[in-house]
């Protein structure tokens, strides 16, 4: 409930007084926690062994921000400037930011005085039983003035709270880029991978079909019985089966890239069916110490700057406990005749300071505070939750980093053993020495070792992919490539510090 309590100074001098205390009073007091970012302690080294290329030096800025350069595939970068034009995923994250600066523009507008113009013409007939029964116009003009003084800082905490709000959105973008950036790269690498396993399973075919066609011409001879016929017919079929399965991933992959950019499924596979090999990664790479992550990774700047807004937002409801005051003031013209609303002795003026204070109200405003301050707690707790995921997520990065690259050379070792055992195990087939199931057993074993290889590599490529993710590489490219959405500021769109 509400008992408002409002003085009206008659004579203009004791109302330029009293809006001289008013105005003095007003901006001298902000209610409310100030906001102090949290501190957080993080270790200075990795818990994982950095082997395989991470190291903990400082990396280049100008790397980090176009991390896929150094795979050194044209394409791949071609896609990555498409993708930063057309995606519908950014196109989203910068209207959240244009909604973001217009809500702290509204914010800002509680700070400064409103004037209001009104006009109006009436005529009245009133009754001959109960007045005159004549006809009476009135006309008038005014310019009606109003002001609340932000004595104990509610506007400004709220402004503080927008900004804070369009920052987070900010990094909500960065953050969005991020994680656009790693997706179509790894799709990318899915569809290198793909290929190269299609063309491993075709190269393998055609050498099955060849040994198949050898077992029939020595069955034909009597020089083989129909066991091996069989055995070579089930595994050209065998290995055959695989290939409309990587086919169909490889058209789910160029699909998904098309939709990354923004464009309709099937419009890129004209520039990506031309199979390339799966880009090699760099011999070295820098991923810095665990503190570099506060500042690198957009999702915990924006946990961050959300706790900002949530703690100014405290400051918020905290005004509500206090008074409010008003300066108001009108300046008009009335008359009975419109010939006469210019003329002298139709003036009207009228202001004065106004005060409103809720003096009782069942305990509302102060449960709100304890609403906005558990809320704030919450923020805490994510921003801390954010962090301490973003390094999980570089550690498991580091060891899936390292620990592929083993996996790829014991399968390269085994690749090329197996292809020299296929080898051997032919000749000695063709010479009569084996039995074809040594054949057999080799040629699957290829095939097997060469498909993981191919695999393998594409993983190794696809988690250093993770890793710079991980680290938060990628947002920083957006100042390059975004230049036209501008701040009302003249700053661009949350794409420079």
């Amino acid at each position: 409930m509400n008992f408002p309590y409002k003085t009206t100074f008659v004579g203009p001098m004791s109302w330029l007084r009293a809006a001289f205390v008013l105005l003095s009073l007003a901006g001298c007091t902000t209610v409310g926690p100030d906001y102090v970012p949290p501190s957080m302690p993080v270790s200075g080294d990795w818990h994982t062994q950095l082997k395989g290329g991470p190291t903990a030096e400082e990396g280049d800025p100008q790397k980090l921000a176009a991390w896929w350069t150094t795979l050194n595939d044209p394409e791949l970068s071609s896609l990555m400037e498409r993708a930063v034009a057309g995606n519908p995923d950014l196109k989203k994250a910068r209207a959240r930011i244009r909604e973001a600066r217009a809500r702290r523009g509204l914010a800002k507008t509680e700070l400064f005085p409103t004037l209001d113009g009104a006009g109006s013409a009436t005529w009245k007939h009133s009754s001959k039983d109960t007045g005159t029964g004549k006809t009476s116009d009135l006309y008038a003009a005014s310019f009606d003035a109003g002001w609340e003084l932000d004595i104990f800082g509610g506007v400004r905490r709220s402004v503080e709270a927008a900004q804070a709000d369009l920052q987070a959105s900010q990094e909500d973008l960065r953050d969005v880029l991020v994680s656009l950036l790693a997706e179509l790269a790894l799709n990318y690498l899915d569809v290198r991978t793909l290929q190269v396993r299609f063309a491993v399973a075709e190269a393998n075919l055609q050498t099955q079909s060849e040994t198949y066609q050898l077992t029939e011409l020595r069955y034909e001879a009597g020089l083989s019985d129909e066991l091996a016929v069989q055995q070579a017919r089930y595994n050209v079929a065998n290995t055959r089966s695989q290939i409309p399965a990587l086919r169909t991933g490889l058209e789910e992959a160029m699909n998904r890239i098309a939709v990354l950019l923004g464009e309709h499924p099937g419009e890129v596979h004209d520039e990506l069916e031309k199979r390339g090999p799966i880009p090699v990664t760099p011999v070295k790479v820098a991923v810095g110490v665990p503190a570099d992550i506060l500042r690198r990774r957009p999702d915990v700047r924006r946990a961050e700057r959300e706790l900002a807004a949530q703690t100014a937002r405290i400051g918020v409801a905290t005004a509500d406990l206090y008074p409010k005051f008003r300066l108001s003031g009108s300046i008009g013209l009335e008359t009975l005749s419109m010939r006469n609303l210019f003329s002298v002795g139709t003036q009207t003026l009228s202001g004065g300071p106004g005060i409103t204070w809720a003096i009782f109200d069942a305990g509302a405003i102060r449960r709100n505070i304890e609403v906005q301050s558990a809320l704030q707690e919450q923020y805490l707790i994510a921003y801390q939750t954010a962090l301490l995921s973003a390094l999980e997520e570089v550690e498991n990065a580091l060891v899936a980093y390292a620990e592929e690259q083993e996996r790829r050379e014991s399968l390269r070792e085994a690749a090329q053993a197996a292809e020299k055992a296929v080898e051997l195990a032919q000749q000695k087939y063709q010479a009569g020495l084996t039995d074809f199931s040594i054949v057999l057993d080799a040629q699957r074993s290829l095939l097997s070792f060469q498909q993981e290889l191919a695999q393998s590599e594409g993983t190794v490529t696809s988690n250093l992919v993770r890793l710079y993710k991980a680290v938060g590489g990628g947002w920083t490219s957006m100042a390059h490539t975004e230049k036209n959405i501008v701040h009302d500021t003249g700053e661009r769109n949350g794409i420079e510090e």
